[in-house]
This record gives C-alpha cells, sequence and structure tokens, in this order.
C-alpha cells in the first residue's frame, strides 16, 4: 500500500484487475468489515447498486487467494474484511507511528515505512483522505523523533530523520524548522543556512516572495549576522576572504588584494 500496490501470496506476486486491486486496496485501508452494500457503493460511485454488487462479487471471485478475505455468511447483504492473518505495511506503519514517543532515544528503529505515501497516482476520494491522514500522522512522528534526538545530542539522527520529514513534505514549514534547528544544535550553521536558503528557493518558485518566519532561528550575532532580508546577488558582488573591491579608471569593479591603504594597489 505504500509507495505502490502489490499483493503477494506464498512469496509470489498476484496480479489483480482493476476493480479487484480497488477492492482489497480498500479492505487494507479500512481494516474493520465493511457493509458490502456500502462497500460496492464506495468503489463503484454513479454505479446502480445491484450492478456495483455485482462487480464486487465478480472482483472477490477473481482475486483467487484462498483464505484472503474474511466474508459473513450471507455473502449477499454482510460484511467483508481482510483475514486477521493478512500482513499490511500500512498497519504496521501506523503501528510505528503510535509506537515511536515511546521508543528510547539511544534506539534506531527502521522508519522506512515512514517515507512513503499510501498509493501515490491514485486519486479516488477514499484513498485521498486517508492518504492525508496517514501522511500528518507521520511527519508529526518523525517531526517529533527528531527533537527529541536533538535534545539527546544525537544530532546525525535527528538530522536523518528530519531530511525524511522534509522529503516527505517539502514545503512544510515545521519539518524545514525541525532540520534547521538540528542543524543549528550541532552547530553547523553552514548546512542551516543552505537548508533555510533551499526552503527560500521552494517558496520562491512556488508562491512568489513570502516570509517563513524561519529566520528568527538565527539570531544576529557580531560572529554570524545572517538571516537579514534576503535579495538575489549577483555572483559578480561576491567577495572572497582578504580580498577588496577597486573601482578601476572606467568605473568597473576589479577585486585586488586588500591593504589598508588604497592607493598601495598594484
Amino acid at each position: 500500500m505504500l509507495g505502490s500496490f502489490t499483493l503477494t501470496a506464498d512469496g509470489y506476486t498476484v496480479p489483480l484487475g482493476v476493480d479487484s486491486r480497488r477492492l482489497v486496496a480498500y479492505l487494507a485501508i479500512h481494516p474493520r468489515p465493511q457493509d458490502r452494500v456500502a462497500l460496492a457503493a464506495d468503489l463503484w460511485p454513479g454505479v446502480a447498486p445491484a450492478a456495483a454488487a455485482r462487480v464486487l462479487t465478480e472482483a472477490v471471485a477473481a482475486v483467487g487467494v484462498p483464505g484472503l478475505f474474511l466474508a459473513d455468511e450471507d455473502e449477499a447483504g454482510g460484511h467483508l474484511a481482510l483475514a486477521a492473518h493478512v500482513e499490511v505495511d500500512l498497519a504496521d506503519a501506523l503501528g510505528l507511528v503510535r509506537g515511536l514517543p515511546e521508543i528510547p532515544v539511544t534506539d534506531t528503529p527502521d522508519i522506512a515505512l515512514l517515507g512513503a505515501d499510501i498509493l501515490p497516482g491514485w486519486t479516488a476520494t477514499w484513498i485521498a483522505v486517508e492518504r492525508e491522514r496517514f501522511r500528518q500522522l507521520r511527519l508529526h512522528a518523525l517531526e517529533e523523533r527528531s527533537l527529541r534526538l536533538t535534545a539527546a545530542g544525537r544530532y546525525a539522527a535527528a538530522v536523518a530523520m528530519a531530511q525524511t520529514a522534509v522529503r516527505a513534505a517539502p514545503s512544510r514549514e515545521s519539518a524545514r524548522r525541525t532540520l534547521i534547528e538540528a542543524h543549528l544544535a550541532e552547530g553547523n550553521i553552514a548546512a542551516a543556512v543552505a537548508a533555510y536558503d533551499d526552503y527560500e528557493d521552494l517558496l520562491r518558485s512556488s508562491v512568489g516572495p513570502a516570509s517563513n518566519g524561519l529566520e528568527a532561528l538565527f539570531p544576529p550575532s557580531p560572529v554570524w549576522p545572517v538571516m537579514r532580508v534576503r535579495r538575489p546577488m549577483p555572483r559578480s558582488a561576491v567577495q572572497l576572504p582578504g580580498l577588496r573591491a577597486a573601482r578601476g579608471a572606467y568605473g568597473g569593479r576589479r577585486l585586488v588584494a586588500g591593504g589598508a591603504n588604497p592607493g598601495s594597489a598594484r
């Protein structure tokens, strides 16, 4: 369910038609037994109830994996669900989200399941709702875990956790904030500024100039007075350490060796 749809049985991938794939996906996302009439209406909206019920029955029969479904005796008006022994990666991911706050920061859990959306590209409303719900849950879990790791001084792990959240939601400000805070706590100012600039570039390209509030993470100081209003700067305006700008005879600018007396430059 995460990243793409795949059904395997006994180590082999089971090919499914469109209707059967839609049915199995729905039951994997909704683990409780589903009323057949309501299930058919959700899966095939706009289809007459009798026709939708017939398509549902055909979709169940076409799966051809014994024991995959748990059905009531009365198949015409009963309930349908995946059998209890069926393993669903989404269920595992939700279990990880719930358990992540209880895992000690000294442990390194496998968070690979939290890096993908539910069936990206599928456009049905019932998928979109659950996709966004899972997305919010996993992003909150990743951000909270990163903050805990930062507080515990595990900066590399905190950065990796925050980067997972950023990849999942590049425009999410809280994910960017968590990443920048991890870099700053580690003392990696350059990486923090790079993360800030990357977010600024994303916003500028998508919504135009906008204030994101993240500059407050960089308090001005005599050592590193960063995070003032940033404007595009031509490369010719950048000065290198130890060099200063001097104006030539024709008003052009050139970089010359630094010195206390401007007239001493050769």
